[in-house]
């Protein structure tokens, strides 16, 4: 690929623009194929939102949730094609980061990556934190035991809600995938492509054993809560779809890029949207829309145990999951650790993040880092708080990368593509139309907690970042390549 040369317009200060094609600093392996990144896809996000997002999803809309889903999916469908796009012309780890960094200048790149790291950072927590109901669920059905209250949740949550002392499931499923990244990120895809197929077995299973319970008579009061409940439902559900983003992550480490990512993207939401409607029809079919509310934990096992009377294939939907679940801690950690990875390549953040370990090829502190830091999260925040937090960086995340499709295809009409979005320039525009919709309909509090978050985030590239910049120092005529040496001496 072609690098793009360095112009005046580089020299902007805040809104400098990273060249195209630059791979300056230190590098990982590409190892993964097609398959292996689109079960990324499919593992980072089919399991976050089904296994439990539901019970909070169904009491805002009714049965027009089906329509939430759509709505959703529509979205992550536009901004997925506009992400084959970026990925195809930029294929380099850091997703959304890397594509705002070589399109819209480095401050809002910044921006962009304190939107990334609390999607992915709440995201991976909240998995974790809705994994240690699955497990609980598992060993009552296995052995009649059950875990103490004071090791299954935060200590505190919205009222009414039980509380403990710490989430304690959620903190050993962190540093179990934190265990298998540090070991390299082949043997993390090997792992992810068998817990995909498992997690997608139980789902069919659980459709299945639905339909032998549905009735229309459950749609029959299909909106309860009108248009506005299905556009709050969709900002709920959105935070499902974050899976997508993670596949973008992956750049460095993918064998021909230009080809593989778009393959992997489209490929992983076709699956996605399929086993998310048939879950959702058929869940609904088969329990009334009213009850799944206070069903968070462990949902669509109770509406198994419901249905067949007996606990034997809520135990088997149950032990799915908790196998299934890990998969997408394990994706989404591993999106945060090669973002940090970009940049710390770029000088955004100091060089411990850019270090990549000569024995094992991943960056090893990135993982050490996110692992703790999430960890505290699951440990000690209930999932209630966490959702919508997740969906706002998501969307935020789209939005960018729609609007850079548009930009690069008229800044750089030339680049290689490996994929164009069809419907140009209408199909980025819709992207962003419709993101923005869901971000509208999102809670006061939710944009509170977003702004305090970024605006700490370009604080810290104000003060660290715009002096440390790999590509300002590099406009200043410094010598960066010492640095790379440096680093090269620290990984071995």
């Amino acid at each position: 690929m072609s690098v793009e040369p360095l112009s005046p317009t580089h020299a902007g200060g805040l809104f400098r623009r990273k060249p195209i094609g630059d791979r300056h600093g230190p590098q990982l392996n590409r190892t993964m194929g097609t398959f292996q990144l689109m079960m990324f896809g499919v593992g980072a996000t089919v399991g976050t939102g089904i296994f439990f997002v539901l019970s909070s999803a169904v009491p805002e809309a009714g049965p027009a949730v089906i329509v939430s889903f759509l709505l959703a999916g529509l979205a992550a469908g536009l901004a997925a094609l506009c992400y084959a796009e970026m990925a195809s012309a930029v294929p380099v780890s850091g997703s959304t980061y890397s594509y705002a960094y070589a399109t819209l200048g480095e401050i809002i790149a910044m921006g962009v990556a304190a939107c990334l790291l609390l999607e992915y950072g709440v995201s991976t927590a909240a998995v974790a934190v809705g994994w240690s109901g699955y497990v609980n669920e598992a060993l009552v059905n296995i052995t009649g035991l059950q875990l103490p209250q004071a090791i299954l949740a935060a200590p505190f949550g919205t009222p009414g809600q039980e509380t403990g002392i710490i989430n304690l499931p959620a903190v050993i499923l962190t540093l179990l995938c934190m265990l298998l990244l540090i070991r390299g990120a082949s043997e993390s895809a090997k792992v992810n492509a068998i817990m995909v197929v498992i997690k997608l077995s139980v789902l069919v299973m659980f459709s299945i054993i639905a339909f032998t319970a549905f009735t229309t008579d459950h749609f029959a009061d299909f909106a309860p809560m009108g248009s506005a409940g299905v556009a709050t439902a969709a900002g709920t559900i959105f935070f499902s779809f974050i899976g997508l983003d993670a596949v973008s992550t992956a750049g460095d480490e993918v064998k021909d890029p230009q080809k593989t990512m778009p393959r992997a993207l489209i490929g992983a939401l076709f699956i996605v949207i399929a086993i998310y409607l048939l879950v959702a029809i058929s869940a609904i079919g088969a329990q009334p829309w009213t009850d799944f509310e206070g069903q968070s934990e462990a949902g669509l096992s109770k509406i198994l145990e419901i249905i067949t009377g007996n606990t034997v294939w809520a135990t088997i939907l149950a032990l799915g999951a908790v196998i299934s679940i890990f998969s997408v801690t394990l994706v989404t950690m591993y999106g945060q650790t090669r973002i940090l990875f970009a940049m710390g390549r770029d000088g955004m953040l100091p060089r411990t993040f850019s270090r990549v370990s000569a024995k094992t090829q991943t960056p090893v502190n990135n993982t050490i880092i996110v692992a703790i830091v999430v960890s505290l999260l699951a440990a000690f925040v209930p999932l209630d708080y966490l959702i919508d937090v997740v969906s706002i960086g998501t969307l935020t995340a789209f939005i960018v990368v729609s609007l850079g499709v548009i930009i690069l295809r008229y800044r750089q009409p030339e680049l290689p593509r490996g994929f164009k979005v069809p419907f140009f320039p209408v199909t980025p525009i819709l992207s962003i139309i419709a993101c923005g919709y869901i971000l509208a309909n999102l809670h006061w509090y939710t944009w509170l907690v977003f702004a305090l978050w970024v605006g700490v985030f370009i604080a810290f590239y104000l003060l660290y970042g715009r002096k440390h910049s790999v590509l300002g120092r590099m406009l200043a005529g410094e010598d960066v390549d010492a640095d790379d040496a440096d680093d090269a001496e620290v990984a071995h």
